[in-house]
């Protein structure tokens, strides 16, 4: 029987907010679900995150954004 589309993906990634220095948000960044088990949990993610944004940094051209926090995202109904 065929999966409904979207399971898959809930339970490989834990989706996060992220808040930069700049005021700026991004919603919904994917960290795989082995980086946030363990006693060190979100701040993994948090470094998972960073570690993305300076390889997007350096493909752009601009510098990286200084993360001020981040927190899991709501779930949708």
């Amino acid at each position: 029987m065929a999966r409904k589309p979207g399971t898959r993906a809930a339970a490989e990634f834990v989706l996060f907010d992220v808040f930069y220095e700049d005021g700026s948000q991004r919603s919904n960044r994917r960290v795989p679900t082995t980086m946030v088990v363990g006693p060190e949990g979100d701040a993994s993610a948090r470094d998972f995150i960073a570690e993305q944004d300076q390889l997007i940094a350096r493909k752009s051209g601009l510098p990286a954004l200084a993360i001020k926090s981040i927190r899991r995202s709501a779930r949708k109904g």
